[in-house]
């Protein structure tokens, strides 16, 4: 197998892990509240650390892959959070659990922009997309495994145990990737002149480079701001999937404990067809229209289509309706999650970690408001829908936002 396409097996187990880790701690949501006697709002607070952190730190990490390249920045970052994953077992009350996922989204910040990175550095341009919707679609796999497995090993071994497997895990997938990777193809043991010439023939980043963005050139740039809007507006809707869906569904919807993990897992099985399929439609469309149309056309149906389904989902009586709605939701947005990243480093070009932390910090923003704001209105007016509804109009108007995005047009020309 060349060696490109086992990377891509490193990052779907990379991605898988990562999802693994973020979503744990919502699948077994109300044994944690119980335990340590914490609220609604408490619980918002909590979810919404993780979300600040990791946009607060999403550009220094971008910053940082840019000068010292992905190898050594995706180390520390994997180790960092698998390290705060193990001590979220050990928390003891609302303070301490608040400041050890905070710093867990501080450790994770940055990790799906330097995976963009690596793959600017490892794949030409015209398979970007589907080897990030491959990518996205573990994380995905990661979302539809996390409340199923964090369920049986809570019953197993107690929700602290969850936190101290899945963090071992994380710890021996970075060890792996620190001792195979290398920043530049050329570098890896084993790997052929010819596989080595036609990486380098299609990339847009000819060589590695150690450049910083100059902040100017972001703050002038009215399309890096459009994508930033977008992605703030997409994780709106990505996030309810990974915090509050797991309550909405059990104390909004009445589902009972026993029947919640396949529904939480039901939107990420749809999502996994949701990326590939958003990837592969962008690359086959980039070809045909080239590169403006092609992502654009996928990320603003995609995001429309999204939220609709959550809106129709909202206003569905009938339970079985409404997750299948929600499921749909997850799916369409997904098939805009994979676009929005290939975006960044079509735009982005030699600092595409900078570019790509920008939004990524952009997108948590929307992450942390999202989740307080959930717990505040439900607390406020005791509706589960209402807060859905919402959502799905931000996502609608992200969606619109694609209209001012032109992936063809990079921030700096090499």
């Amino acid at each position: 197998m060349k060696k490109r396409y086992q990377l891509v097996i490193i990052f779907v187990i990379f991605a898988i892990i990562t999802y693994l880790d973020r979503n744990s701690i919502s699948s077994i949501g109300d044994d944690i509240t119980t335990e340590l006697g914490l609220s609604d709002q408490q619980w918002g607070f909590i979810l919404s650390a993780f979300s600040f952190a990791y946009g607060a730190f999403e550009i220094p990490t971008g910053i940082m892959v840019d000068k010292i390249g992905p190898r050594k920045t995706l180390f520390r970052i994997v180790i960092w959070w698998s390290i705060f994953t193990i001590l979220t077992g050990f928390a003891s009350g609302f303070y301490f659990l608040l400041i050890v996922r905070f710093l867990f989204g501080a450790g994770e910040a940055g990790a799906f922009p330097t995976i963009s990175v690596a793959i600017a550095r490892w794949f030409p341009t015209v398979e970007r997309g589907r080897i990030q919707s491959i990518v996205w679609m573990g994380s995905r796999m990661g979302g539809a495994l996390a409340p199923i497995s964090s369920i049986w090993l809570a019953e197993s071994f107690g929700w602290r145990g969850v936190f101290y497997i899945f963090g071992a895990m994380g710890l021996i997938w970075a060890v792996g990737w620190y001792f195979w990777f290398r920043d530049e193809p050329s570098e890896v043991k084993g790997i052929t002149q010819e596989e080595i010439n036609f990486i380098e023939s299609g990339r847009s980043i000819k060589k590695v480079t150690h450049s910083v963005l100059p902040w100017k050139v972001v703050l002038k740039n009215p399309n890096l701001w459009a994508l930033m809007g977008m992605y703030h507006c997409l994780l709106y809707g990505a996030y309810f999937y990974m915090s509050w869906m797991p309550k909405y569904l059990q104390n909004g919807r009445g589902i009972p404990k026993s029947e919640l993990g396949w529904m939480v897992s039901l939107p990420f099985v749809m999502g996994m067809v949701g990326c590939l399929a958003g990837g592969f439609a962008s690359d086959y469309l980039a070809k045909k229209k080239g590169l403006k149309f092609g992502r654009r056309y996928v990320g603003m149906f995609g995001l429309v289509m999204a939220g609709i389904c959550m809106i129709i989902g909202s206003f569905s009586q009938d339970t079985s309706t409404a997750i299948i709605f929600l499921a749909l939701g997850l799916a369409f947005k997904d098939f805009t999650l994979p676009v929005s990243w290939a975006a960044a480093t079509d735009i982005g070009g030699t600092n595409a970690g900078s570019v790509s932390g920008t939004m990524g910090l952009a997108g948590q923003m929307g992450s942390a408001i999202m989740a307080s704001a959930f717990g505040y209105i439900l607390t406020q007016t005791g509706s589960y829908e209402l807060p859905v509804r919402i959502i799905g109009l931000i996502v609608i108007l992200g969606g619109l936002l694609w209209f001012r995005i032109d992936a063809s047009k990079p921030l700096v020309q090499e």
